[in-house]
């Protein structure tokens, strides 16, 4: 089984070969090593990519719109999550952005695991009927279980969640009453016991 640093480092160079610049090519190291950690087919789909790109003109989308569209092709999945991790704190105002036609969308997913972590917020991307609620760049959340190709998502949304607790305010009273059991108050012997509180001074 080939090591996370392996699949970062290949997938780096390779990308580096396949006419992207270094400081792309890193960004699809790293992504390519979410994917296969996260338990998605990212070298699988990269390496296809690749494939695709010597024969199909791929779209590179550098200003992320509220709805991103253009006629008969299809978005680079690469140069686009590049543009959305970079623009994220401004596209996070529109609370929600779609897109039409992105190629290998598998590979544009990681960009969007790691826009969650820079904002603090979860996001929920939709690739056609394929779900994901994207952590904190922590975990995924998915009804996406298959080590597949995936060519091209026709319909693409994210939305931004709003931080909220998912529990009510009385459960968190009730659980912060029982806790307050483990409350000691302080008696005289901690007093003496306690950090700078020794009987002798040795000044």
């Amino acid at each position: 089984m080939k090591s996370l640093s392996e699949i970062e480092t290949v997938s780096k160079r390779a990308s580096k070969a396949a006419g992207f610049s270094w400081g792309v090519a890193e960004e699809v190291g790293k992504n390519v090593r979410l994917l296969e950690m996260f338990g998605l087919p990212g070298i699988k789909n990269l390496n296809n990519f690749f494939k695709s790109k010597k024969n199909f003109f791929f779209e590179n989308l550098i200003f992320i719109n509220k709805d991103n569209k253009k006629d008969n092709t299809q978005f680079c999945p690469i140069i686009t999550g590049t543009s959305f991790l970079d623009q994220i704190r401004d596209i996070e105002k529109f609370g929600e952005v779609n897109f039409k036609k992105i190629g290998y969308p598998l590979l544009f997913l990681p960009f969007v695991s790691r826009a969650s972590e820079v904002i603090g917020k979860r996001l929920f991307l939709k690739l056609d009927k394929k779900e994901f609620l994207l952590n904190f760049n922590n975990n995924i959340y998915s009804n996406f279980f298959k080590n597949d190709i995936v060519e091209l998502a026709e319909n693409v949304s994210i939305k931004f969640i709003d931080n909220s607790d998912l529990f009510s305010n009385t459960e968190w009273q009730e659980l912060y009453k029982l806790s307050e059991n483990t409350f000691v108050e302080e008696s005289d012997s901690l007093k003496r016991s306690g950090a700078g509180a020794g009987l002798t001074d040795n000044d």
